[in-house]
């Protein structure tokens, strides 16, 4: 029979009250074992994987925030937005370079050969 995440963490509380009240002097380790019938090996087994616990736990870290664990998936698509955004400026760039030459393309077709060269037409003064 699986036991429940809940009842995990109650027998785990239940056995750090135990080894505080061993720490502490307030009963023997002998005790603490029959209390939770357990041998005394074990009892110190589970003492031993406690205590590391706390040392471990109270370790400084490195400073700052954690960094928020990685997401591959999250990661390549956020690479596929970037390329999508470059390529959609690049396309918006040539339309705009279109629409410049087809203003001029439309510009110089109402004008004569003599002002498409640059010089002086007809209706100048």
């Amino acid at each position: 029979m699986k036991r429940s995440r809940e009842q995990e963490d109650a027998q785990a509380r239940r056995r750090a009250e135990f080894i505080i009240q061993v720490q502490a002097g307030r009963l023997s380790a002998k005790a603490a074992a029959a209390m939770m019938g357990v041998s005394r090996k074990t009892y110190y087994k589970w003492e031993q994987r406690g205590l590391s616990g706390i040392v471990e736990g109270l370790k400084n870290g490195e400073p700052g925030r954690r960094q928020p664990p990685r997401d591959p998936r999250k990661e390549t698509l956020q690479r596929e937005v970037e390329q999508l955004r470059k390529k959609l400026e690049v396309q918006d760039q040539l339309q705009r370079i279109r629409e410049v030459l087809q203003e001029k393309v439309a510009g110089n077709a109402g004008k004569s050969a003599t002002e498409k060269k640059g010089g002086a037409s007809d209706h100048d003064p």
